[in-house]
């Protein structure tokens, strides 16, 4: 990619390793849903919800940073699943993915409270921790 196409793309507005995460919740969204895209598929059959792919996002969270996940995405400046939006909005405003004409950047708004599905219902298991030997 040359200077000037570069110069030419939208300035990120979170860290690149928010992007990142992004695209790659994209895929286990995907995956969780059933949709992942073969080269002989239409694209419109990997297209996922915004609340599909905030399930992705809880799910590579949890697996990727466990509890610490709240305090990862508020490092990237994400406060709540809208900044999730945000970032897939500016990566279809890249190029980088695609949207539908119903896809709307509130579809991300409200979905969840990172605390709840990061922190509250994180699965502690202490069993063996107090097992006798």
């Amino acid at each position: 990619m040359s200077l000037i196409d570069r110069a030419a793309r939208p300035k990120l507005k979170f860290p690149p390793q928010a992007y990142l995460f992004v695209t790659e919740a994209l895929k286990v969204a995907q995956d969780q849903a059933g949709k992942l895209r073969n080269l002989d598929e239409e694209e419109e059959s990997a297209h996922i919800s915004g609340v599909e792919l905030l399930e992705g996002v809880r799910i590579l969270g949890t697996r990727m940073f466990g509890m610490m996940a709240p305090t990862v995405f508020r490092l990237w400046g994400i406060e709540s699943t809208h900044d999730f939006g945000r970032v897939v909005f500016d990566l279809v405003e890249r190029g980088e993915l695609r949207k539908t004409d119903d896809d709307q950047l509130t579809d991300f708004d409200g979905i969840y409270e990172f605390n709840d599905v990061f922190l509250d219902s994180y699965p502690v298991d202490t069993t063996k921790a107090f097992r006798q030997p």
